[in-house]
């Protein structure tokens, strides 16, 4: 048992930076410091997109819109938080 909850525990942590790295090459795409018309940054940048978008569009369907302001991204690490909060506490009942 304890084994799923380390792949548990990692499967979260790779969401997390997943999500992280998303939000942060989408702000140096906005800012232009990025350029999607470089072949790596697109590839990678449509990768994230194409990871992420399932997620973040079920988190978009509950939020109300914001005028444009995407909060999808800071939903989804606090309920990978969360998730974690749950995991770490009943990690006796996986010993």
């Amino acid at each position: 048992m304890t084994s799923i909850f380390q792949i548990l525990m990692l499967l979260l942590n790779i969401v997390y930076f997943i999500v992280i790295a998303h939000v942060i090459m989408s702000w140096l795409i906005n800012f232009q410091v990025l350029n999607l018309r470089q072949p790596l940054v697109a590839q990678i940048w449509d990768g994230l997109n194409r990871l992420l978008e399932p997620i973040y569009s079920r988190v978009r369907r509950i939020l109300p819109p914001m005028g444009g302001l995407d909060l999808a991204p800071l939903v989804v690490l606090i309920g990978v938080a969360v998730a974690r909060i749950v995991l770490v506490n009943n990690a006796a009942a996986f010993y």
